[in-house]
């Protein structure tokens, strides 16, 4: 249970309502990070437009970069609720994720390809404190996506970080999302 109770469907207002309906529809489940915002009904309404532009405005990177590198964010911020819904996530885009056990060997990993392997490690660096990014890192990564590729992933990286952060401040546990038990959206 996290350390702000979720609104509870009962006692929220009409949009609360309203997002938790798409969020079921979506996700299978309303995320507990939108059921604890809804306190703050502006800011959870602000946090879900943002999260959709965010996704809407995403098609730089192929989608496994941008996946695994948001995947080690959570995991290096130690956010099990990110955890949890982003393996769901990547399972639904049809992604490899028997492979996430092993991304701590990512450096050296066959399962990784070179440009995974520059966004997993550009994640671990921009999660440290302080921040450990280079100068020939950002470079390396602009030659093999590109300036907006490298914007991108930045935002990304930086997005998660305060999902994660947020999401541990909480106290928001993971919910199931991986295991099934919450997310009934079928998988393409």
């Amino acid at each position: 249970m996290s350390r702000i109770p979720a609104v509870a469907t009962n006692d929220a207002g009409w949009l609360t309502r309203l997002t938790y309906r798409l969020a079921r529809r979506r996700f299978g489940a309303v995320p507990e990070p939108v059921a604890v915002a809804a306190h703050h009904r502006k800011l959870m309404f602000a946090g879900g437009v943002h999260e959709l532009l965010v996704e809407r405005a995403s098609t730089v990177l192929p989608a496994n970069v941008r996946e695994l590198a948001v995947y080690r964010t959570a995991v290096r911020v130690g956010c099990s609720w990110c955890v949890d819904f982003g393996t769901m996530l990547q399972r639904h885009k049809g992604l490899d994720i028997d492979r996430l056990k092993h991304i701590d060997d990512y450096a050296d990993s066959p399962l990784y390809s070179h440009a995974e392997r520059l966004a997993i490690a550009y994640a671990d660096a921009m999660t440290e404190t302080p921040i450990g990014v280079t100068d020939e890192q950002v470079a390396e990564l602009e030659a093999e996506f590109g300036r907006d590729g490298v914007v991108e992933l930045t935002y990304h990286i930086g997005l998660e970080n305060m999902r994660g952060r947020t999401n541990s401040a909480l106290g928001v546990p993971e919910q199931g999302f991986t295991s099934g038990e919450a997310c009934r959206v079928p998988q393409p």
